[in-house]
């Protein structure tokens, strides 16, 4: 029940035409055609050329992500260190409210 069973291969049915046969044949060559008139070169990409202005930007940019991402990454670590020192205020709470009263009785 839970051997695999290898897929077999369908057989072909009906007539089957034979394997036709490749002749080969001789090549022979044009007319050669004279070269085309000069083309002109396709245009090359342009050339990005950074001025001082965009130098600066670029520079400005990545320092206000950088500086934006930071801001973020440290806000939620300190999002976290708040809850974790409130939820261990609370449990120290607890624990004496629980342990004062198994005292009491």
């Amino acid at each position: 029940m839970f051997r695999p069973k290898p897929p077999t291969m369908p057989q072909p049915t009906g007539l089957v035409a034979p394997p036709a046969v490749v002749e080969p044949t001789t090549i022979t060559p044009a007319a050669s055609a004279p070269p085309p008139a000069s083309i002109a070169p396709a245009p090359s990409r342009p050339t990005v050329q950074f001025t001082p202005g965009t130098a600066l930007a670029l520079v400005g940019g990545g320092t206000a992500v950088v500086l934006v991402v930071g801001a973020v990454l440290v806000s939620m670590l300190l999002a976290v260190a708040i809850t974790a020192t409130s939820v261990a205020v609370c449990a120290v709470v607890l624990r004496s409210l629980v342990g004062s009263q198994h005292k009491n009785r």
